[in-house]
């Protein structure tokens, strides 16, 4: 959404709020005493709460697990639930094409570009599936090969780094190099790197996300992952090598290198043996790392000894190499900017042998012993002998390792990297635009076991897809283990109604904040229907229901709803503060949570509070949301049924365009909301889709023609959806779009009236 910047000034308000006494509480509450920014707590304590989430997550993985260690083969048996789980995680889910190994470039070029001792060097390409391939160089012994390896650089380290044909590597942490010496053959593919050279659009807005923030982005949208992309790569790449020869395969990677090859080697059973460089350790920090290593439940599952232990019984070497030193994205610079924090520091000593500890643990039992060797590298770089030594004996080579030889000669032209790396970044980017293209018709199938012959039949099937929604997409966090604890201080007093600043609890850290306004003249018994109104990014309740706080975007209109009666409520959303409330969206990732899990959990609280007070009628509380309280609009509603209508206003459109495409001005691709994608969505709920999971309860969008959001056309096509999916179950009344002459704001003219209507609340007389 476009930022929604408050006026507000808190400062004036503390100071002016013990003037109001603090005796004047809303009856049956106890007296608010809090001090501060509420907002700024909120943020905090929901941290907080994941951190302690994070502190216990590898306690909680075992329930998904169930290890057969009576022997190597039950064992295997047994974890291949986990490791399809890990593959759709990592989005690893596409078939591949048939094998096959062809030159890189055009011939006459295309001759082995260099030969070494006992070995020659060919610049190669593979298919991998629609439109990608895999890329890089094939050192092919002169005999026949003893084993073969899939070798990974870190992937700031060109092929020809590894090989000995660029500088930039110490000659002894050339291991792609020193394998092929030892009689391997190796393929040594390019890696997408951490450069933002490519990273946008030139006739849109070019940003400094590295190459790996850019894909990932679009990617992660469509259930898939420059990880589960990578992979695919390798697992192409031992489908050929599997076919040239009956000698083992293995994997060696340094860096992002090594991620890719752990994660290769749990997936891919054929691989023989393993050796994971500069990357091994406790992985709940991974969200301070760069966001192209995020994970969507990854920790609710897996910890790296984990997925180290789906290596197993085959042998697994890790190596403790200095980690390649990240300090974050490329500098923001001529106009390039909107790239995720995230470091990459090498861990001490002892929390990789931790994590090695856990994993030989979670693989103790089986006979014979699994192999997990732990090498320290005394230089910090990758390649040592004895982890070489270590390989080659877990691919069954039982001859010592020869010592190095001299440095390859060149006999060719080398490939340009920068064009080679814009080609594997073009492909990669036009699969994921694919893959949106193609989304609708997979949202088509997922949705093909929704009942449609009735309102009534159309809302009982949905609720497997509303668990879905909450399970698989936003996280179920546990239902509030606090009572609601209401708390209250009047803040306001006007013509028409009282104000009171409302608190109440959900978790021990995490609360529920907001405003509520309670009209004046009551009758004694009498329940009025309630309007939850919900601000943007970066807002404040008092932006909406203050009539001190004078916002463009919100006109006040939590106030002009109370004027005509409507009780309002005007919650305090977590997400603001920039980066504070994006790196909750980081910690919650890895546990299968969002920040949306927190939101959900907090309406609940205000749903139970709001439906208990004696001037409310609990079947008529509707929800009204602008900007990121549109996004809100489309997701609590759709999970909680306690809303009886959703109003979505500057937010509704095509979704799933907005987080993907690469050729719209309108992208997350090319903003700094880098917590806006939800893995997997563009497969299983667009906006409409939501819509679908409101209904039969009324649903209406608002939409400024002048809105930078999205063009109308997303927003109308999108709609449309919606429309037809009422009209087809008879309830068409039930919903509405007003566009207005206008930008991103609150109109508060079709939408009161359809308040008034779906509220069963009269319009107040016209003057």
């Amino acid at each position: 959404m476009w930022r929604v910047v408050s006026a507000t000034v808190l400062v004036a308000f503390f100071l002016a709020a013990p003037a109001l006494g603090t005796a004047q509480t809303l009856e049956g509450t106890a007296a608010l005493d809090w001090q501060g920014d509420a907002a700024e707590q909120m943020v905090a304590g929901i941290d907080a709460f994941l951190m302690g989430m994070l502190a216990s997550c590898r306690e909680e993985r075992e329930p998904y697990w169930s290890r057969d260690r009576a022997s190597h083969a039950a064992y295997t048996d047994s974890v291949a639930p986990n490791r399809t789980r890990l593959r759709t995680l990592i989005g690893a889910v596409d078939d591949r094409l048939p094998v096959s190994m062809e030159p890189a470039v055009a011939l006459p070029q295309a001759a082995q570009v260099a030969a070494g001792a006992g070995y020659g060097v060919l610049p190669v390409r593979w298919p991998v599936f629609a439109g990608v391939h895999g890329e890089g160089l094939l050192l092919e012994p002169e005999g026949a090969p003893v084993a073969q390896v899939v070798a990974l650089p870190d992937c700031d380290w060109t092929p020809e780094m590894l090989v000995g044909l660029a500088k930039g590597i110490p000659e002894h942490a050339q291991f792609a190099r020193r394998l092929a010496e030892n009689g391997c053959r190796v393929l040594v593919p390019v890696l997408i790197d951490r450069r933002d050279t490519f990273s946008g659009h030139p006739a849109l807005r070019m940003t400094n996300q590295p190459h790996r923030e850019f894909i990932y982005r679009g990617a992660y949208e469509m259930g898939r992952h420059i990880i589960g992309y990578e992979v695919q790569q390798v697992m192409a790449g031992v489908d050929w090598l599997s076919q040239q020869a009956e000698v083992p395969v293995g994997v060696m990677g340094y860096g992002e290198g090594g991620l890719i090859a752990l994660y290769a080697a749990a997936l891919d059973t054929r691989v023989q043996a393993a050796v994971l460089s500069g990357y091994f350790q406790p992985r709940e920090g991974v969200w301070s790392e760069p966001i192209y290593r995020n994970v969507w439940a990854l920790l609710h599952e897996f910890g790296d000894a984990e997925i180290a232990s789906l290596v197993a019984p085959r042998a697994l070497i890790i190596e403790a190499a200095r980690h390649p030193a990240v300090s974050g994205p490329p500098p923001p610079r001529d106009s390039r900017s909107g790239a995720a924090p995230g470091a990459i520091a090498t861990p001490p000593f002892k929390r990789v042998q931790r994590e090695v500890g856990r994993a030989r643990t979670l693989a103790h039992g089986l006979t014979p012993t699994p192999t997990i060797h732990l090498i320290q590298a005394p230089d910090g770089l990758p390649g040592q002998e004895l982890s070489l030594q270590r390989l080659l004996e877990g691919l069954g080579v039982k001859k010592p390792l020869k010592s190095p030889q001299s440095l390859p000669e060149m006999q060719g032209v080398l490939a340009d990297a920068d064009t080679r790396m814009k080609r594997h970044f073009d492909e990669l980017i036009e699969f994921t635009q694919h893959c949106m293209r193609d989304s609708r018709f997979v949202r088509e199938a997922f949705w093909e076991e929704a009942d449609a012959t009735s309102a009534e039949t159309w809302e009982q099937s949905a609720q497997e897809y509303r668990d879905y929604l909450w399970e698989e997409v936003i996280g179920r966090l546990p239902e509030a283990t606090a009572p609601v604890n209401p708390r209250t201080r009047r803040f306001c007093e006007e013509a028409s109604y009282i104000g009171y600043e409302v608190m109440l609890d959900v978790y021990p850290e995490v609360f529920a904040y907001g405003l509520l306004l309670v009209p004046k003249g009551l009758k004694p018994g009498e329940r009025r229907p309630v309007v939850v109104c919900q601000h943007g990014l970066e807002g404040r309740p008092r932006d909406i229901a203050d009539t001190r706080v004078n916002s463009a975007a919100y006109h006040q209109y939590g106030c002009r709803l109370a004027e005509r009666g409507f009780v309002v409520f005007a919650p305090q959303n977590p997400y603001i503060g920039g980066d504070a409330f994006r790196v909750l969206q980081r910690k919650a990732n890895p546990l299968k949570q969002s920040l949306f899990a927190f939101i959900v959990r907090q309406h609940e609280q205000i749903l139970k509070w709001l439906g208990g007070l004696p001037f409310v009628d609990p079947e008529r509380i509707g929800f009204y949301g602008l900007s990121y309280g549109g996004k809100t609009a489309m997701r609590v509603p759709a999970l909680l049924d306690g809303y009886c209508l959703s109003i979505c206003s500057g937010d509704f459109n095509e979704w799933i365009w907005k987080n993907v495409s690469n050729r719209e001005r309108y992208s997350y691709l090319f903003t700094g909301e880098y917590e806006m994608f939800e893995f997997n969505l563009g497969n299983t709920f667009n906006y409409a889709e939501m819509s679908w999971l409101i209904l039969p309860r009324p649903f209406m969008v608002e939409r400024g023609h002048a809105d930078g959001v999205a063009p109308d056309e997303w927003v109308a096509y999108e709609y449309a959806r919606t429309r037809r999916r009422y009209d087809a179950l008879g309830i068409g009344s039930r919903t509405a779009i007003e566009f207005f002459n206008g930008p991103h704001t609150i109109h508060g003219v079709g939408t009161f009236q359809f308040l008034h209507k779906h509220l069963s609340f009269p319009e107040p007389p016209r003057n």
